[in-house]
């Protein structure tokens, strides 16, 4: 099994205001850069899904791929984004995807997705945390591409877990220590809340 991330960012952050949240600062760093320094050393290569000028994104060294399905059409767009990316290169089987506003994310995240695959048992496999599932935190076999591309396009599927209970799916649940690793910054409250866990990470 050879994996390739996608960091999922093509969305339009109303919650946060507009603009870029994974660009906002925590703790003196975009967002973005701790997300990077987590994921990227869990897959063979990682590209950033973002729609609109990619030049803002030149500094964290990434290819940076659009949306193929218009109008902003939410997670899937750019899992299938990364699917046709991945697609290119050579060897790869699988895909992870993250999300860009959870700075916490788990460091061992894929291997612990792998693991919850079973061996072949299971298609595919999310995150969890106290019940809840994570599904932009997935592992997706690349020969899913075809179907999502018309359960997008052809049905207008829009909700990741629409589109994942198709199959057999492992939720892997990641315990919460001093913080859920998938706490996100999703509004500027969150943002501040985020900063005092830094501290109490000892990452500030």
């Amino acid at each position: 099994m050879r994996i390739a991330g996608v960091l999922l960012a093509g969305g339009q952050s109303r919650r946060m205001g507009g603009g870029d949240k994974s660009l906002r600062l925590l703790g003196g760093k975009p967002i973005l850069a701790r997300v990077i320094e987590r994921a990227r050393p869990q897959v063979a290569a990682l590209a950033l899904n973002a729609n609109g000028d990619p030049a803002r994104f030149a500094a964290f060294g990434l290819p940076v791929i659009a949306d193929s399905v218009p109008d902003f059409a939410g997670p899937l767009a750019g899992v299938l984004a990364g699917f046709d990316w991945a697609a290119s290169l050579p060897g790869i089987t699988h895909l992870a995807s993250f999300a860009t506003d959870a700075p916490f994310l788990p460091r061992d995240l894929v291997p612990r997705l792998v693991a919850g695959l079973g061996g072949g048992r299971c298609r595919l496999a999310c995150a969890a945390s106290s019940g809840q599932a994570h599904p932009v935190f997935g592992l997706w076999p690349l020969d899913l591409r075809d179907e999502l591309r018309g359960a997008l396009v052809e049905e207008e599927i829009r909700k990741v877990d629409r589109f994942t209970a198709r199959y057999t799916l492992a939720q892997v649940d990641f315990p919460v220590g001093e913080v859920d690793p998938f706490f996100n910054t999703n509004r500027p409250e969150d943002l501040a809340a985020a900063e005092q866990l830094l501290g109490v990470l000892g990452e500030a």
